[in-house]
């Protein structure tokens, strides 16, 4: 088996002196498509945050590509690793061919060349933002906003993607288009690891599983599958119902689980009358 991607011991991180991560143990696989759930305040995002580099950790170790990560310069951590954040705060209309032409930054010089901006032209054909090159960031909608971030990430060309959420504002048919240019960027050789609310998406698309609560790795048990529901209470902390979908499952809120039931519906929605 190849050498882990990225190896995490011990691993414990948080803000203002409280761990949120709380001796995190984890192996994610080259050349495979990681799915980051659980619940809210679980450690997802301060995870990608760590592995980003962008927050220090109070113990443990971390060894991306085999090298401790804490000894990788912060030009080489560029090109090894790109980070798509949970938010982002449009300040100024730059152009979009301008936005993602910021993620070749960290493997450029004071002015871009011609293969930074064939980098930026590939990632932007890549999230079908070609139309939209020359329009104000700050003028698109929510959705293509994230569509401009996660070009800008792929224009970077880094070994490893971690994305924070990157379905956030996307609608179905762009969430679709995404994951498959993770799949298609995967087989190029990459390796990416991906925060995901919706756990139907990681069932349907991911290679592998990582369930994080309460800032630790929450596995199953021996030979039980990640949509099972009995693992899935355990994980979310409330009832889901899985239905069979190939080889794995969707899950959908259980009658018990839900806010709702069929007569609060039919109040809410009443049927239709003739006249």
């Amino acid at each position: 088996m190849d050498a882990p991607a990225i190896e995490v011991r011990a691993l414990r991180a948080g803000y203002r002196g409280r761990n949120v991560l709380c001796g995190v143990d984890l192996d994610i696989r080259p050349g495979r498509l990681t799915a980051v759930l659980g619940p809210n305040g679980g450690g997802k995002s301060t995870l990608l945050r760590v592995l980003a580099g962008l927050l220090p950790y109070t113990h443990g170790s971390i060894r991306i590509a085999g090298r401790e990560w804490r000894s990788v310069p912060a030009r080489t951590r560029a090109e090894w690793v790109g980070f798509l954040p949970q938010e982002h705060r449009a300040i100024f209309p730059f152009a979009v061919r301008d936005v993602v032409l910021t993620g070749r930054a960290g493997r450029t010089g004071w002015r871009p060349g011609l293969r930074d901006l064939e980098a930026a032209e590939r990632a932007m054909a890549e999230m079908d933002l070609v139309a939209l090159a020359d329009r104000p960031y700050t003028e698109l909608s929510g959705g293509e906003r994230q569509r401009v971030l996660i070009a800008r990430v792929l224009a970077q060309e880094p070994r490893m993607l971690l994305f924070d959420e990157p379905t956030a504002h996307l609608d179905v048919l762009r969430q679709m288009e995404l994951l498959r240019v993770a799949r298609r960027w995967i087989r190029g050789g990459g390796t990416a690891l991906c925060v995901l609310h919706d756990p139907n998406l990681a069932f349907a698309w991911a290679d592998d599983i990582l369930p994080l609560r309460d800032g630790a790795v929450c596995l199953p048990e021996s030979g039980e599958p990640a949509w099972s529901e009995g693992f899935l209470r355990r994980l979310y902390g409330f009832e889901l119902r899985t239905l069979p979908v190939g080889a794995r499952a969707a899950a959908v809120p259980s009658d018990r689980a839900a806010p709702w039931g069929r007569e609060s519906l039919d109040a809410a929605f009443p049927p239709a009358t003739g006249h």
